[in-house]
This record gives structure tokens, C-alpha cells and sequence, in this order.
């Protein structure tokens, strides 16, 4: 681990401050949108923008890369982050904030993008496992420390879009000014969105159920937060407990996952996630509860991304895999989009519980899903299985590529060291 912060601190850095601006800013909408007097409907559809500009870039930037480099298409949509970030307060409407959202979704994604594929061209092949390790815990640490900026004060009602927009263009001087030559950059063609059905349904159904419920704690659990009457403080431990909840079960249910029928933890892990939601639901007065079961869903949610992305690759050859994660990463972008407009109308409707009810019809159809595929086909032999790749929702098309390449050279590897074999 020492070797991967020697060669690699200056993108681990950047991508920290990248990730506590990004975290910030969406609580902070979630937070500010009620104070400007928009409702949680209104509210849907500016956070839903940020994932249809995610979605749009994971298509397009690759190209612009090809064209342009590396360093001119990192450079340029970073001073677009920083200047969107100033403008949301400057402009107080929903329309220009939903646009705004879009922008950042896309400038986001392709500094991912640009960042994450550096970062696979600085490891080696004895460091890449625990390089993309520390990127993981490194996008978790940032949005999680994000939600504690909150909670300073902010008379002006400025300050606390600068501070995001002041990280953001730090984040750029150790990623930029210590880079090596850029690498070589590749993308895969996705699947046809039939292909990957034939492939693996559940993996299909299951990915964009899982954008909605992404999407939920991503954009709107501080709309959520806000609208129970929530203090800022408050909000911030919520959100916070969704992601600090996926940090910690992320490999314990990895574990899992290489051991058993990956569908019949899907199922168990869903089922648990809905249940908390279902607590939430009945007995959202309760604070603590609220963050047990924000903790829990977070821990849930989040490893059935790698979960469903595993499971699939069960079924491919690994010269397919890259090509069906592309594929998956559309499906989970189109549920993204549409969750936060669905919890936005029902929370119209239902008031604050909504929130937890659309959270818990998704996660209940998931494992209710998972059940039914089992009766469909067969699983796979444990020994036959591919390896849990740890990947977070926010990571980019390189970061799922780059994890699913490594965990099946390492597979290879383990086969082909097998005494049996």
C-alpha cells in the first residue's frame, strides 16, 4: 500500500477533494432548494439532470478524449465544475438549476473518466488490486467528509458553494502538475440492451432498479432530510450514514458473493435493504432509527452493484465483460434518471415517507426478482463463478473496466497456479 500512495498520492488527493466537493454540492441543493421555496417535485428534476449528464458523458467523452487528450478535456470541464458551482446561488431557478445539474453530471463523469484511466496507467500489475482499493475508499472518505461542511455557517448563503468550487479547482494542481505521459485510452462497445437480456435478466432488471435507489441517496436524502424538518446537522449524519454504510459491508458481502449463489444473496440482501426502508417508513420520527436504517440501505444497495455486475460476467467469457458492463452502466443510468422524478411525485403526494417507500418497492421487487430468476436456470458451480469486483455506482466506464480486467487476471492466475489443473 505504501508503493500505491508513493506513485500515485497526487490522484488519490485530487480525487478526495474532487469527490467532498461533489458530495457537498448535492446535499447543499437538496438543503438550499427548500429555502428558495421549491418542493420536493421541483426538486426531482434538478437532481435527476446531475445523472443525465453522467449518462451522456460516459458516451461521449471517451471521443472527446481521442480527440483532444487527456490534459485539455480534464482542464476544461474542471473550470466548468468550478464555475457552475458559484453560479447556483447567483441563480435561483429551478430550470437553470437543473441545467446547471446537467452540466456538472457530465463535467464530473468525464473527469472521472480522464482521472481514472491515469490512475490505472500509474499501477502496475502488483498494485492494481490495491490501488483501485484505495480509490474506492478514497470515493467513499470524500463524500462522506463532504456532508460534515454543512454545518458551517454560512450568513451569506455563498460561501458554501465557493468552498465546493474552491476544492474542485485545487483538486486539479497535484493531478495535473505531477502526471506522467498520458496513457492510451480505450473504450468498449456496449452491448444491445436485447444481448444483455439474453444474457443475464436479472443483472439487467436489477441495475436499474438499483440507478433509482442510487439516485435516492445520491440526490435526494438531504431533499428528504430538509422536507422531515431535519437540522443540518441532522442531514448531514443521514446522508452520511448511506455511504459509511456501503464502505463497511462492501467486502464482508464481497466474501459472500465467491462462496455461494450470488443470487440468493442478491435476494437475502435486498430483502434486508427493503426492511429497513419498511422501519423507516413506519417510524421515520425517530432519528436514530433513521440513521440505522439510512446505514443499513447504503450497506445494502451499494455491493449489489458489484453483486449484479458479477453475476452477469457469470455468464460471459471475459473477452464479453467489458463490453456487458457498458452495457449494464446504461441500464443503471437510465434507472438514475428516472428514480429521484418518481420519489420527487410520490413525496408530492405522500409527503417525507415517500422517500422510504420508493426505496423499499425497489429493493422489495430486486429480491422478489432474484427469487423468481432461480427458479428460471441453473446457477453456475461456485468453482465456475467469476471473481467480486468491489466497484462503487459513482465510479466511471474505466473504473468498472479497469476492476473487471484486474479481478480476472487474477482469477487466471489462481487457476493456472491450481496444482489440479
Amino acid at each position: 500500500m505504501l508503493n500505491v500512495l508513493k506513485n500515485s498520492w497526487a490522484l488519490l488527493l485530487g480525487m478526495l477533494l474532487l469527490m467532498i466537493g461533489n458530495g457537498l454540492q448535492g446535499s447543499l441543493l437538496g438543503v438550499r432548494g427548500a429555502g428558495a421555496g421549491f418542493s420536493a417535485g421541483t426538486m426531482s428534476i434538478v437532481m435527476s439532470g446531475y445523472f443525465a449528464g453522467f449518462l451522456i458523458a460516459s458516451r461521449t467523452v471517451p471521443g472527446m478524449i481521442r480527440r483532444v487528450g487527456h490534459v485539455r478535456v480534464f482542464a476544461a470541464l474542471g473550470s466548468f465544475v468550478s464555475a457552475v458551482l458559484i453560479l447556483f446561488p447567483a441563480v435561483q431557478d429551478p430550470i437553470a438549476w437543473t441545467l446547471g445539474r446537467v452540466v456538472l453530471g457530465f463535467c464530473f463523469c468525464g473527469v472521472y473518466v480522464t482521472a481514472e484511466s491515469w490512475l490505472n496507467n500509474a499501477a502496475d500489475n502488483e498494485t492494481r488490486g490495491q490501488t483501485l482499493s484505495a480509490y474506492m475508499i478514497v470515493q467513499m472518505a470524500g463524500i462522506i467528509a463532504s456532508q460534515a461542511l454543512l454545518v458551517v455557517p454560512d450568513a451569506s448563503g455563498f460561501l458554501l458553494f465557493v468552498i465546493p468550487s474552491v476544492l474542485v479547482s485545487i483538486s486539479f494542481a497535484p493531478i495535473l502538475l505531477s502526471i506522467s505521459p498520458t496513457p492510451a485510452f480505450e473504450s468498449s462497445k456496449p452491448m444491445t440492451l436485447k444481448e444483455l437480456y439474453g444474457v443475464s435478466p436479472l443483472g439487467m432488471v436489477g441495475m436499474f432498479l438499483l440507478g433509482g435507489i442510487f439516485a435516492a441517496q445520491f440526490g435526494m436524502a438531504a431533499v428528504y432530510g430538509t422536507e422531515a424538518g431535519m437540522t443540518l446537522k441532522q442531514i448531514s449524519v443521514f446522508v452520511a450514514s448511506f455511504y459509511v454504510g456501503a464502505l463497511v459491508l462492501q467486502y464482508p458481502l464481497g466474501w459472500f458473493s465467491d462462496r455461494m449463489d450470488r443470487r440468493w444473496l442478491i435476494m437475502l440482501v435486498a430483502a434486508v435493504g427493503s426492511a429497513a426502508a419498511v422501519l423507516a417508513t413506519l417510524f421515520g420520527g425517530t432519528f436514530e432509527l433513521l440513521v440505522a436504517s439510512a446505514f443499513v440501505i447504503g450497506g445494502c444497495s451499494n455491493p449489489l452493484y458489484s453483486l449484479l455486475i458479477a453475476y452477469t460476467n457469470d455468464f460471459l467469457e471475459p473477452e464479453d465483460m467489458a463490453a456487458s458492463s457498458a452495457g449494464l452502466l446504461f441500464v443503471n443510468g437510465c434507472g438514475a434518471i428516472a428514480g429521484p422524478l418518481v420519489i420527487g411525485w410520490v413525496m408530492e403526494v405522500a409527503g417525507p415517507p415517500g422517500f422510504f417507500m420508493i426505496i423499499t418497492g425497489l429493493l422489495a421487487v430486486l429480491s422478489a426478482y432474484a427469487l423468481y430468476r432461480m427458479t428460471q436456470r441453473a446457477a453456475p458451480s461456485i468453482e465456475d463463478t467469476g471473481a467480486y469486483a468491489a466497484v462503487m455506482p459513482s465510479a466511471s466506464p474505466v473504473f468498472v473496466e479497469v476492476a473487471q480486467e484486474y479481478f480476472i487476471d487474477q482469477q487466471e492466475d489462481e487457476v493456472s497456479d491450481d496444482p489440479r489443473n
